[in-house]
C-alpha cells in the first residue's frame, strides 16, 4: 500500500490511524477556531494524527434556502487562520477546476466530494497542485470502480491520492456501507481508505428540504471499518449538533468525541 505523508508526523497507510474532524461547514470564524482547538485537545491527549476539516461552500444542499457556508475568499482565509494558530493540517472540498489553485494555497489535503468523484476536470485540475488528494466515493460507485478515478489522478503524475469510504445508496433515503470496500479498494489500487463515519449514517433528503440520518449508529459503523482495516477516519463534528446548519442529523457531538475515539484507539491497536 502507498504512504501518504502529509507531514513528518502525519501519514496515511502506515501505522497510525489519522483523524480529519471538523464542522461540517465554516459557520463563523469563532466557532472554526473553537472547534479547532478543542478537537486538537482531544486528539493531543489520545495521540492521535489530526487534521481540520471545514467545507467553506455546500454545493450539494438539498434547498437552495439552506446555509451554504461564507464562500471560496472568506472561507479560505478562516481555515488560513486555524491553520495559522493551531499549527494544525487543513482539508476542505473542491467544487470548480477553477478553484484548484487558491484551495491549494491553504489546504494541505484537497478533498474531492463524492457526487463529483467522476468529474475528470476536477480531479485533474486537484491533482495539478501536486497536493495529496482525498476522493470520497461517491453512494452511487462500487468498489471496483474506483480504481478508474485514481488513474485519471495518477496519470498526470500526482501519486498523493486518498479513498474515503462513505456508503451507497439503498433504495430512496437511506445507505449501507459494505466494509468489504476496505480491502477491496486497498488491493485494487494501492491506496490508502479512510472511513467516512458521520456520512454513512445519513438518509438523504428523507426530512423533507434537509437530510437526516441515525447518530447512534456511527459507533458502529466507525468501530466496524477500523476492525476492517481502514487508514484513517473522517467525522463531522460540532458543539451543538441540533442548532448545527448543515448535517445536523448525523455530526457527532463534541462532548462525546473523546470516548468514541478511545474506543477506537484500542481496536485499531488491537488489529495493528
Amino acid at each position: 500500500m502507498n504512504k501518504i505523508n502529509i507531514s513528518e508526523s502525519i501519514s496515511f497507510g502506515g501505522k497510525d490511524l489519522p483523524l480529519i474532524a471538523g464542522p461540517c461547514v465554516i459557520e463563523s470564524r469563532d466557532h472554526s477556531l473553537k472547534m479547532a482547538e478543542a478537537i486538537m485537545k482531544i486528539t493531543d491527549r489520545l495521540e492521535l494524527p489530526f487534521i481540520f476539516k471545514s467545507s467553506f461552500d455546500k454545493a450539494n444542499r438539498t434547498s437552495t434556502a439552506s446555509f451554504r457556508g461564507p464562500g471560496i475568499d472568506a472561507g479560505l482565509q478562516i481555515l488560513a487562520d486555524v491553520k495559522n494558530t493551531f499549527d494544525v493540517k487543513i482539508i476542505t472540498d473542491i467544487h470548480l477546476p477553477e478553484q484548484a489553485l487558491a484551495i491549494a494555497d491553504v489546504a494541505d489535503i484537497i478533498q474531492i466530494p463524492a457526487f463529483l468523484c467522476r468529474q475528470t476536470d476536477l480531479l485533474i485540475s486537484a491533482g495539478k497542485t501536486g497536493k495529496p488528494i482525498n476522493v470520497k466515493k461517491g453512494q452511487f460507485l462500487s468498489p471496483w470502480k474506483v480504481k478508474h478515478i485514481v488513474e485519471k489522478i495518477s496519470n498526470i503524475g500526482n501519486k498523493n491520492i486518498l479513498i474515503t469510504e462513505r456508503g451507497n445508496s439503498f433504495g430512496f433515503d437511506s445507505l449501507v456501507v459494505d466494509m468489504r470496500s476496505i480491502p477491496i479498494i486497498q488491493e485494487d489500487t494501492a491506496c490508502p481508505v479512510i472511513f467516512d463515519g458521520t456520512h454513512s449514517a445519513q438518509m438523504p433528503g428523507n426530512i423533507g428540504t434537509t437530510t437526516g440520518g441515525d447518530r447512534k449508529y456511527i459507533p458502529t459503523l466507525i468501530n466496524s471499518a477500523v476492525a476492517a482495516g481502514c487508514n484513517g477516519i473522517f467525522m463531522e463534528v460540532h458543539d451543538d449538533v441540533e442548532n448545527a446548519k448543515s448535517d445536523s442529523a448525523t455530526q457527532w457531538p463534541l462532548e462525546k468525541l473523546e470516548g468514541l475515539l478511545t474506543y477506537v484507539k484500542r481496536i485499531h491497536e488491537t488489529i495493528l
